[in-house]
């Protein structure tokens, strides 16, 4: 029994492109693996707080010398970083926005990148310091996008500060096993936009299947 982490990011309810294929998506896969348990996170519409002062002071004190006022200002974060080192996979949706991600994704992502907890810190090792904590997991990151373009060679990939930035910081801390699957021309519609949808689609459904 494996134990998938269901992501959203986009503040949109049925409009949203990456809501309905990571809702297809999972739902597709409780069918194909009905005991597997699935926990639900929205920051789009939940978000979570951004990085501030007392929580920076919290994630560098040890556990043990923490004030009950540092506890506090790490308790959120606590809880995500535990939800989310419970998880075996993952399927993250994302719009882009500004060609990278949202803000909403952004604050989570700040929130779960703790030293100590997903990251190890080894001076000692000059050559390489950092130490991913994250190991074994796969993730799915399903992207909307307004216009296409973006991969490598085409007209756009200068502009593409998204799957750069995800594959740098999940693989910063251990998750390097990531699988994009991209709906693109939200800004165009018509056929270009509904052929994309179903690429994605035909997409999920052979990730699935495997």
């Amino acid at each position: 029994m494996a134990h998938l982490l269901h992501i959203d990011s986009s503040p949109r309810g049925e409009r949203s492109h990456s809501k309905r294929l990571t809702r297809e998506f999972v739902e597709a896969w409780k069918l194909a693996h009905p005991a597997d348990v699935v926990t639900y996170r929205d920051v789009g519409r939940n978000p979570v707080p951004h990085v501030d002062e007392p929580w920076i002071a919290a994630a560098y004190t040890p556990p043990e010398q923490q004030t009950p006022e540092l506890q506090e200002a790490i308790r959120i974060s606590d809880q995500l970083v535990d939800e989310f080192l419970a998880a075996d996979l993952y399927v993250i949706g994302t719009p882009m926005y500004n060609f990278s991600v949202p803000s909403t994704f952004k604050a989570y992502i700040d929130q779960i990148v703790r030293i100590g907890r997903t990251f190890a810190f080894e001076p000692e090792d000059a050559a390489n310091p950092y130490k991913p904590l994250v190991l074994g997991k796969k993730m799915f990151i399903i992207t909307a996008r307004g216009d296409s373009g973006f991969g490598p060679g085409e007209r756009n990939e200068k502009l593409n500060y998204q799957d750069p930035y995800l594959r740098t910081i999940f693989g910063f801390i251990g998750i390097t096993d990531i699988t994009f699957v991209h709906v693109e021309n939200d800004e165009f519609g018509g056929t270009s936009l509904a052929e994309s949808i179903a690429a994605a689609r035909t997409q999920v459904a052979q990730l699935v299947g495997r």
